[in-house]
């Protein structure tokens, strides 16, 4: 009975333990497939959106971001930059690299797309804004019921605005002025502002070398100009300054943010759903609005 016991039981020990060891084989090779595939689609699925945005977007859009990166955790945003809409067209021009851009006029974003760095098929509009003359917070001196009385109220002394040419803002405060008789100019097919003439009532106040419109508001808060020319939203994002004249609908062409995909993007289709979130959702629409943007 003994010696049987012997010849059934090693025979069964080994095909058992060759068995153990073939399921822990297999066992292990499917969970080093299984973590190897799991953390391949974790970086396909990791993306970095970059943002070239206007100036006046520099406090809303932040936020706006954390929120979809909160609801798309794979989702993250690199260091955007915030300049005047001009100054951004000239970069992806020249090479810089982006996957999304967001103008603060038409006319820029009519550049970008002319000079190929847009799909214009993804281009959209997305805010508008006013147009508003600021002072110091606290100024009750300065007081403007109309664009003319900047040439004829003597508290005024320097009025600041963007550079036409790089700061949509400026050239809108251009077209305000005109539309007041304090200044001629010519505009080019490329919108290019040339041969500017200020009315002489105003042309001894006037700085109209801001490089953003945020150096407008610096320069009013700090008192280096009496008033100057911004949005609404920027009153919202800088201490320091207060509305002191809304300026008329019709004294300018309409303030209009487009957005788009660069045409060199490597993340266009997730660059699309952030502009349709940031137009579609209703926590995001709120922050916008917050910040003084009305939604196209």
């Amino acid at each position: 009975m003994k010696k049987t016991y012997k010849r059934f039981l090693v025979p069964a020990l080994c095909m058992a333990i060759v068995a153990a060891f073939a399921l822990a084989g297999c066992g292990g090779s499917s969970s080093t497939s299984s973590s190897a595939a799991e953390s391949s689609a974790a970086s396909a699925d990791a993306v970095e959106l970059n943002i070239f945005a206007a100036n006046s977007l520099q406090k809303a859009l932040p936020e706006v971001q954390a929120l979809y990166t909160q609801q798309n955790p794979n989702v993250t945003f690199g260091d955007t930059q915030f300049e005047a809409s001009g100054t951004l067209v000239q970069k992806l021009k020249d090479g810089a690299s982006a996957d999304i851009f967001i103008a603060a006029s038409k006319k820029t974003m009519d550049n970008a797309v002319e000079n190929g760095n847009i799909d214009e098929a993804t281009r959209t509009d997305m805010f508008t804004n006013d147009l508003v003359i600021c002072v110091q917070e606290g100024n009750d001196k300065v007081a403007v019921t109309d664009i003319k009385e900047l040439a004829t109220n003597d508290d005024i002394k320097t009025i600041a605005i963007g550079e036409p040419n790089a700061v949509p803002a400026g050239k809108y405060a251009l077209q305000a002025l005109e539309s007041a008789g304090l200044v001629t100019y010519d505009e080019a097919e490329d919108g290019t502002v040339e041969n500017i003439k200020w009315d002489a009532s105003i042309e001894g106040k006037i700085n109209a070398g801001a490089d953003k419109v945020g150096t407008v508001a610096s320069y009013v808060k700090e008192g280096q100009a009496d008033v100057g020319f911004v949005y609404t939203s920027d009153i919202f994002r800088y201490d320091g300054i207060e509305v002191a004249y809304t300026t008329p609908a019709d004294s300018h062409k309409t303030i209009l943010y487009p957005g788009g995909v660069t045409t060199d993007s490597a993340n266009a289709e997730v660059a699309k759903d952030f502009l349709t979130f940031c137009l579609e959702n209703a926590d995001a629409q709120k922050i916008f609005s917050e910040y003084g943007f009305e939604l196209v």
